[in-house]
């Protein structure tokens, strides 16, 4: 969730007997009016004046020293109705955003993970979308993520707490106030983590079976682009590729059926590719997000680390899928990502004892050029992309020149 504003609405005036106050002192007289016990149009003017600061970076660095004020946001944020929580949610969803405050916010209420992750799956909280965006923005720093997790574990002992945001995830209507897209970011984040990783690839639980549809979710781009990135993270674990290939997930035709446009394959080509992205209709439509097509590249490229992988996704026609795509793909940096892959699937395979691509050991010097390389790429990435919005406008034929 991007920053939001609202237009500054003072509660009291700025000027003392001894004449303007200085900011941090003016934020500091926002205080008595945000404390719990104040008069419910008192806080939400406060609320809303405090909006209006977090929507700039000097505004949040002058909040960010005012401790007792964030703690009486964070307890407005998440207070019982009638209170005004709307804006001060919002308002710690910049707060959030900015990794700056993640100490300061941190340092003045430490339980704001706990507390986010419990309005956020609260089917009741009207505003748990904005907990939830918070959780999101938090949540990519490595120091709230660990606090994140560990509230996850303390949520439900016994149980894991992951369990309730993916069924909160995976619900449509769980919250029928709140849509909660932004418990996939959350996800997302989560996954980097081993026991997140743990959790979502059991055997025994079929997580990712749940997410594996929303790949395809057609109403938040931010939902889908947190699911696919939790999916990613998970194929960094190549114990698990087998499974994941495997009918008891078949992972590899949800990460290809949005990289597939309407293309009429040759009936002998048709019968390489997986039933699910055979015959698609003529208004097939590709994931129209650039940065969610790479992640889904980038999935499949992991699941092709070792030399079964390789073969699965190529016996499931996956070149076909990505020949196409490439042949389409606007975004130069995804079109490299793209290139990367096909080359594996096409090239020669290692020798032997380099068969397994994630624990090959890169000499230093090798390592040293391949980033050269990648910088190379992405300079002409960049390059391409400038001459293309540089060029001008094709004139019609037979058209004068003015």
């Amino acid at each position: 969730m991007g920053e939001t504003s609202a237009d500054a609405v003072a509660p009291a005036g700025g000027v003392g007997p001894a004449g303007p106050l200085t900011p941090e002192a003016e934020a500091a007289k926002l205080l008595p009016f945000l404390a719990s016990g104040a008069r419910a149009d008192l806080q939400a003017a406060a609320a809303k004046h405090v909006l209006a600061l977090t929507g700039s970076g000097p505004g949040r660095a002058l909040l960010a020293g005012q401790a007792a004020l964030l703690r009486a946001l964070v307890d407005l944020a998440v207070a019982p109705a009638p209170a005004p929580a709307s804006d001060a949610a919002r308002a710690l969803v910049n707060l959030a955003a900015d990794p700056g405050l993640h100490d300061p916010l941190l340092a003045a209420e430490p339980g704001l993970p706990a507390r986010l992750l419990g309005r956020a799956l609260d089917p009741q909280w009207p505003c748990a979308e904005e907990a939830a965006a918070a959780l999101a923005n938090l949540s990519r720093e490595p120091a709230p993520c660990a606090a994140l997790m560990a509230a996850l574990v303390a949520a439900a002992p016994g149980e894991s707490g992951l369990e309730q945001l993916v069924l909160a995830l995976c619900t449509p209507g769980y919250n029928a106030r709140a849509p909660l897209h932004y418990l996939g970011p959350v996800l997302s984040n989560l996954s980097q983590r081993p026991a997140a990783r743990a959790f979502l690839l059991d055997p025994d639980r079929c997580v990712v079976q749940r997410l594996l549809p929303l790949t395809q979710y057609p109403d938040s781009t931010v939902r889908r682009g947190g699911v696919v990135g939790t999916l990613r993270n998970c194929c960094f674990e190549h114990r698990h590729h087998e499974w994941l290939l495997g009918p008891k997930v078949d992972i590899l035709p949800f990460l290809l059926l949005p990289l597939a446009g309407p293309e009429d394959f040759s009936e002998e080509e048709m019968e390489r590719l997986p039933v699910d992205l055979q015959y698609l209709p003529p208004d097939k439509q590709r994931e129209p997000d650039p940065d969610i097509r790479k992640m889904l590249i980038e999935a499949i490229m992991l699941l092709t680390a070792t030399a079964s992988g390789r073969q699965q996704v190529r016996d499931q026609g996956a070149y076909l899928i990505l020949r196409e795509l490439h042949s389409w793909e606007p975004e130069p940096h995804v079109r490299v990502t793209c290139e990367k892959l096909i080359q594996v699937l096409i090239g020669d395979e290692p020798e032997h004892g380099m068969e397994n691509l994630l624990e090959v050991q890169v000499p230093e010097d090798v390592e040293q050029q391949l980033q050269q390389l990648d910088r190379q790429e992405q300079e002409q990435c960049e390059r391409e992309q400038q001459e293309r919005e540089l060029a001008p406008e094709p004139r019609a034929e037979g058209a004068a020149p003015t």
